[in-house]
């Protein structure tokens, strides 16, 4: 196939075919980012951010018709597409105002006259980015990687080539510099080439674990710093001494939100057996009352799911749990519906050997697993390939922190559903990637972090 061909999954019907580009093309983006590195990286941090604001105020002046492309795109529920858009927002503007201070030098004592540490950029970085957040899987890091001084070419999942078309043009009416941010429509193996050449710099990845794991070979071959984040299997722990009523609410927000397609929403949730028939209520309730529709409606909260593969995925996933003992407590009736719209499914009785328990379960599907105590939530919320996020749940502060010392992830919210901040690092362990994004130490991971001592 030689177009990139954009489908909306709630009526199947074609939004539009976009050429790939030539390798000519490619080879000319990858000088113009050369080219433009070398006078964007002299600028101050206080004219590139200027820059980012621009781009803030474009995003705040079109957000609907943004919002609207994502949701024709991808099947995202038009409001949450909204608050996707006014995420990005926000966050430009963090790193607006912080970044300078974020990336200031460091005075250090030594046993020189002076000591200090420096940040500086390093060149063109490739962003490899998924369909399930559009624009915020762009513009969170694209923000402070191309105020710290950094050059961007985006090559964004061919699910959403209007999304990837947005975001350039987007940079483009900021006024941006030409070359500081260029979208490239390649396929995956392209993007894979992309990597070896000397212009790249880094590559910051967004996915699943096993192109992952091509990327970081790749990467290391050619000695290449890369940054992957590739989703989780997150436990969402809920135990007897907690507010099960509030955990029911935010578990069935955190599950089905995006029609289950986030990479830190509650993928298994894990219930302390005296809570349980109690939790299982409450949250079946909450899911009784979502909306499934058409997601240009406002009041719609579910979704199609964004293409026929993750239909198939998650579809596989849910046989394979019933074929070996899961119960189903719901599975509401999307017959209605011509689109890819996979029934909200609510499973129980999960056990070890299924796919639902150890894979990433990327649709509006949740598993509910039974736990004898709390060391039990803990060893069940451990036992995964993933390390992502977690969320626990639990009256008493001392007891619930030192579970969240004990999980094995990046992330952790207590008595909340995590969401990410700018402030705060982003990422995940074992499977769940390599390195963070956001705050400080996002910044930092394609920075050179200089030391510099003199008498």
């Amino acid at each position: 196939m030689n177009k990139i061909v954009s489908i909306n999954p709630t009526t199947k019907t074609v939004n539009g075919e976009f050429s790939y580009h030539s390798k000519k093309e490619t080879d000319f983006c990858l000088k113009n980012a050369i080219n433009a590195f070398e006078s964007w990286k002299l600028k101050s941090i206080n004219e590139r951010a200027s820059y980012l604001r621009n781009v803030s105020k474009v995003l705040n002046r079109e957000k609907e018709a943004l919002a609207t492309i994502i949701t024709i795109e991808m099947g995202k529920p038009i409001k949450q597409s909204l608050n996707e858009i006014e995420k990005c927002i926000q966050t430009i503007d963090y790193f607006v105002e912080n970044t300078e201070n974020l990336i200031s030098p460091i005075l250090k004592e030594s046993d020189s006259n002076k000591s200090y540490i420096c940040f500086q950029p390093i060149g063109p970085i490739l962003f490899i980015k998924p369909w399930n957040f559009p624009f915020w899987q762009v513009l969170s890091s694209a923000s402070y990687t191309i105020i710290s001084g950094n050059v961007i070419l985006l090559k964004h999942s061919n699910n959403v080539p209007m999304c990837s078309k947005a975001i350039e043009d987007i940079f483009k009416e900021s006024g941006i510099p030409d070359g500081v941010f260029q979208t490239i429509m390649v396929s995956g193996e392209h993007a894979s080439r992309l990597i070896s050449s000397n212009e790249i710099k880094g590559v910051s990845f967004t996915g699943s674990d096993y192109v992952g794991e091509s990327i970081a070979e790749i990467s290391g071959r050619f000695l290449k710093k890369s940054v992957l984040e590739l989703g989780g299997s997150d436990p969402f722990i809920v135990l007897e001494n907690s507010d099960v009523e509030k955990a029911a609410l935010f578990a069935s927000n955190a599950r089905f939100l995006n029609c289950g397609q986030v990479c830190i929403s509650a993928k298994r949730i894990i219930l302390e057996e005296p809570i349980k028939e109690e939790f299982i209520n409450e949250f079946l309730k909450n899911i009784e009352n979502m909306k499934i529709g058409n997601p240009l409606e406002p009041s719609t909260d579910i979704g199609p799911m964004a293409n026929e593969a993750q239909l198939g995925t998650i579809n596989n996933q849910v046989s394979d749990a019933l074929a070996k003992g899961a119960e189903n407590l719901l599975q509401k009736n999307v017959s209605e519906f011509d689109g890819l719209f996979y029934p909200p499914t609510v499973l129980a009785e999960i056990s070890t050997n299924m796919k639902v328990y150890n894979e990433e379960t990327f649709g509006p599907v949740a598993a509910l697993v039974t736990a004898r105590n709390e060391d039990d939530c803990i060893k069940i919320a451990n036992d995964t390939k993933f390390g992502l996020s977690s969320t626990i749940w639990c009256y008493d502060e001392n007891k619930a922190l030192r579970l969240a010392s004990l999980v094995e992830a990046g992330m952790v919210g207590i008595n909340t559903f995590f969401k990410p901040d700018p402030s705060m690092p982003f990422g995940g362990i074992k499977r769940s990637g390599i390195g963070r994004e956001l705050s400080k130490f996002g910044i930092y991971e394609f920075m050179n972090i200089k030391s510099i001592k003199h008498s």
